[in-house]
């Protein structure tokens, strides 16, 4: 089992909802975050005063699926997030030993 975490631009998100359930999954969780990279936040200007804004808002997705699913969501997630511009996000993948279905005790991939 594997653990998909991704962290893409808020605007992309619908993209990425979409094209992650193409791929059939079934369920993720889904958190607003902040943070910065190698751009280090930016800067905005608010009544002619120029603001430096050190966490830039993002979206946080968590994904937990089957060995043989993950380069699918990885691929589905990267291609429909990807502006090509600076913050676009990143895509990391875990490897999960054990799981367990708090409601059924379904363990391992039962419980997916």
């Amino acid at each position: 089992m594997k653990l998909i975490t991704a962290v893409i631009k808020p605007h992309k998100w619908e993209d990425a909802r979409a094209a992650i359930e193409a791929t059939g999954v079934t369920g993720m969780t889904v958190s607003e975050v902040s943070g910065y990279g190698r751009q280090k936040g930016h800067t905005e200007v608010y009544r002619g005063a120029e603001y430096d804004i050190a966490l830039v808002p993002k979206i946080r997705i968590e994904i937990l699926i089957a060995d043989e699913d993950a380069a699918a969501v990885v691929e589905a997630i990267s291609s429909s997030a990807r502006t090509g511009k600076i913050g676009d996000g990143k895509v990391w993948v875990t490897t999960v030993e054990s799981v367990l279905r708090v409601r059924t005790g379904d363990q391992d991939e039962a419980a997916l």
